[in-house]
């Protein structure tokens, strides 16, 4: 019985950060390995040693750090604009079926058209500063939070908000204590969607029309031929976008501590 017991035990489950950690480590593997044996040439892709060193000299200029604040900046205006315009029409389109009937057309035609192709357009409006890239952000953004929140709305029980109605709450009391329950966690999935799409963007942007922030650094190296550098800015986008799902998954078990999936998350 003992010995049943005992094979019945599960195994102690590794940490999710433990396992995140093992899969960087075989990548920075696989990308020291292959070009020092030859598998593709050095010249275009060097050994990651190479580009962690031109990381680290990066490290203690201004000009990186600057850089790294514009495009965190860029991003989180971007991000907050999209993410209230986003909160805001998804309740008021969502809460009328007529608004839902209205924009479905609208908002499926637009939803689908890439950021990138308007940068032409942002460009002849708004000219090659951060303007430009912040209409490339808010847009890209906007969408992700939008759909989450008309699904949300939707999700609404019908028994609460005809309860809501009939004891005649007001309409912005109905929509806290109805309606935004509800929407809150999967306006939570689009803060953490559009939180990644905004900071794609924001590098993007800076890449292609301002030459400011890590994407301006990464083009300037990319111009200079200086091909560890370069990659050593895909290195801190790729950090910057870790350290963006960390917050957005912080912010999200901090606001949605009462919601099952959180609660069981956490007991887990």
């Amino acid at each position: 019985m003992t010995s049943l017991a005992a094979g019945t035990r599960s195994a102690p489950s590794i940490p999710s950060w433990v396992l995140g950690a093992g899969g960087v480590a075989i990548l920075f593997l696989l990308l020291e390995v292959v070009p020092r044996v030859g598998l593709v040439d050095a010249r275009y892709l060097p050994p990651v040693s190479e580009m962690l060193a031109a990381l680290v000299s990066a490290l203690g200029t201004g000009a990186f750090w600057i850089a790294v604040g514009e495009t965190v900046l860029t991003w989180s205006i971007g991000l907050a604009i999209a993410l209230v315009a986003g909160v805001v029409l998804g309740v008021v389109i969502g809460s009328s079926a007529f608004l839902r009937e209205f924009t479905a057309s609208t908002i499926e035609f637009l939803r689908p058209v890439p950021s990138v192709a308007l940068i032409p357009v942002a460009v002849l409006l708004l000219g090659t500063g951060m303007a430009s890239t912040l209409l490339l952000v808010v847009y890209a953004s906007f969408w992700q939070v939008l759909i989450q929140v008309l699904a949300g709305v939707q999700d609404v029980d019908p028994v609460a908000s005809d309860t809501a109605r009939s004891y005649r709450f007001r309409r912005v009391t109905e929509v806290r204590t109805v309606v935004w329950p509800t929407t809150l966690p999967y306006a939570m999935t689009g803060l953490r969607l559009a939180a990644s799409v905004a900071l794609i963007l924001t590098v993007t942007g800076e890449l292609l029309i301002s030459f400011d922030g890590i994407g301006g650094l990464f083009e300037t190296a990319r111009q200079s031929g200086n091909v560890p550098v370069m990659y050593a800015y895909v290195i801190v986008t790729g950090i910057l976008g870790l350290l963006v799902n960390v917050l957005a998954r912080f912010a999200e078990r901090r606001l949605l501590f009462w919601h099952p999936s959180i609660r069981g998350e956490a007991l887990s």
